[in-house]
């Protein structure tokens, strides 16, 4: 536990970050040493305008970082304690069958925001990249003739300050966070970018290209914890946009946690990379150091997520507000983690970074309340292309032709899913490793581990941990996948399907 001079430096450090963050800019003088500008809202002013239905909700997606299907109580874990995301699964409806879109972090947002697998989307790996000025993703439809209020926090990584797919330049009208992953994994970040109109102008203190940046643990000073700036970022974009703040518009607010990601520069230092300001409740537990880290890392994702959910309730924005929980990807094997340890996996083969199910295969939590039964389950498969058409129809706003997605709104409404998936497509690319590809249809799914080499098969209702690879006994079968394979993407000039690198050594 905190002692109690510990807990008032906290509170003050809070105190003044949120302070910092609501300031309005003023025009910054221009003396022998530039100083930082002060800081406006987290959220952008409202517009006049209505809303226009009392049907159209506010959006929140929340996304975790390698957290695992398994990571959660209401997923099975027993050993790490997430009450409030298993309050959300209670009050809403938790899916056991949901697909990220890669198993690594930068292709599976792209396949979130744009609808499309990736066979279809942009960026299909996890090498710097960003979304093009053609790309349409979720917050450029919101923001049309539905009139929602876009706010990304968090991590980006599809589009660095100047790029097309910066934040701004993607209709969000306020965005804080990270935009690479060298500042996304550490938990206490000596930079973070934001951008709100009028907050600061060329000449400013770290303005960049319409962007400001600042520095909330300069001089190596460890007052923010990347988890609460963003939670109370949050919280406050919530009270900006509740109803009597004069805010007629429903909102979109994109949150991308960097838990339970790993710090690995850190991990290179000191053997443990997963940095948290407590142990809680793990301090006592008998593990490894780097096990009670992890898990008091997810236990205070979870406290953040409570946070939220407490600031909707006090808002009496329940109602009015769509939820969505999930996962980048599966459990990063990185740092000692061994997701076995708490079978972070679940039940399944794999981890991140393999198209085997542990990973892909990720929580997906869904609350509205009053519109979606509570504690409801299912097993209905669907992947992470499928969020926008979701929240697009949520907004009352057509389904574009140009997606691989379908929405999933009937099973939340009713269970009753008329359009489902034939289906679902993967690839991964990397450099050391090559290109993969892997595929689902029913029960049945494949995986191509090297280009050139044959598929493997496997039944994942007989066979979920994906140990019997049964190819050589199904030849119609395969011969199906192999024709769908062909056929399930375009070309790429910066991922082609291509072999490994002579050296690249044992496979992952």
């Amino acid at each position: 536990m905190l002692n109690k001079l510990t807990f008032t430096i906290v509170v003050y450090v809070w105190a003044c970050f949120l302070t910092f963050l609501t300031i309005q800019a003023q025009p910054t003088p221009t003396p022998a040493r530039p100083s930082p500008p002060s800081q406006p809202r987290a959220v952008l002013p409202p517009n006049p305008g209505e809303r226009i239905s009392p049907e159209t909700p506010n959006i929140i997606l929340i996304v975790a970082d390698d957290l695992g299907w398994g990571d959660l109580g209401k997923y099975g874990q027993k050993l790490i304690k997430t009450p409030y995301i298993d309050k959300l699964a209670s009050e809403g409806m938790r899916f056991t069958q949901f697909y990220a879109g890669s198993p690594i972090g930068n292709a599976s947002r792209s396949a979130l925001f744009t609808g499309q697998h990736t066979g279809h989307t942009y960026i299909r790996g996890n090498e710097p990249a960003s979304l093009r000025t053609i790309d349409t993703i979720i917050p450029r439809y919101l923001v049309g003739n539905a009139r929602y209020k876009t706010i990304a926090l968090g991590k980006w990584n599809l589009g660095n300050p100047g790029s097309p797919g910066e934040p701004r330049k993607m209709h969000f009208h306020q965005w804080m966070g990270f935009v690479d992953q060298s500042h996304a994994n550490n938990h206490y970040p000596v930079q973070f970018w934001r951008y709100s109109p009028g907050a600061a102008g060329p000449g400013s203190y770290g303005y960049r290209d319409g962007m400001v940046d600042f520095h909330p643990n300069a001089g190596g000073q460890r007052r923010g914890y990347s988890t609460d700036l963003l939670t109370y970022a949050a919280v406050d974009s919530i009270k900006t946009y509740h109803p009597q703040h004069h805010t007629p518009n429903p909102f979109f607010l994109y949150l991308h946690y960097t838990a339970p990601h790993i710090n690995e520069k850190l991990h290179q230092k000191t053997g443990n990379g997963w940095e948290v300001p407590s142990l809680g409740r793990y301090a006592g537990e008998r593990w490894p150091r780097e096990k009670r880290s992890k898990a008091a890392m997810i236990s205070h994702l979870d406290i953040g997520v409570g946070k939220i959910l407490h600031e909707l309730k006090k808002r009496k924005l329940d109602e009015d507000t769509l939820i969505f929980f999930t996962s980048d990807n599966g459990p990063a094997h990185e740092g000692g983690s061994n997701p076995a340890f708490f079978r972070s996996a679940g039940p399944f083969r794999g981890t991140k970074g393999q198209l085997h199910e542990g990973g892909i295969r990720v929580p997906m939590i869904v609350r509205w309340t009053g519109k979606i039964k509570p504690n409801t389950v299912s097993e209905t498969m669907f992947a992470h292309w499928d969020v926008l058409p979701t929240i697009l129809s949520a907004a009352r706003l057509p389904k574009p032709r140009e997606i691989d997605g379908i929405s999933f709104m009937p099973t939340l409404l009713d269970g009753e899913q008329k359009a489902k998936h034939d289906y679902l497509y993967w690839e991964t690319h990397w450099y050391e490793y090559g290109s993969r590809q892997a595929a689902r249809k029913g029960d049945w799914k494949v995986i191509r581990k090297t280009l050139g080499q044959p598929l493997e098969l496997y039944n994942l209702k007989r066979d979920p941990s994906e140990s019997q690879n049964v190819a050589r006994n199904n030849p119609e079968i395969i011969k199906d996948f192999e024709s769908y394979l062909r056929s399930a993407r375009t070309g790429s000039r910066l991922w082609p399907i291509r072999q490994p690198k002579p050296t690249a050594g044992k496979q992952r």
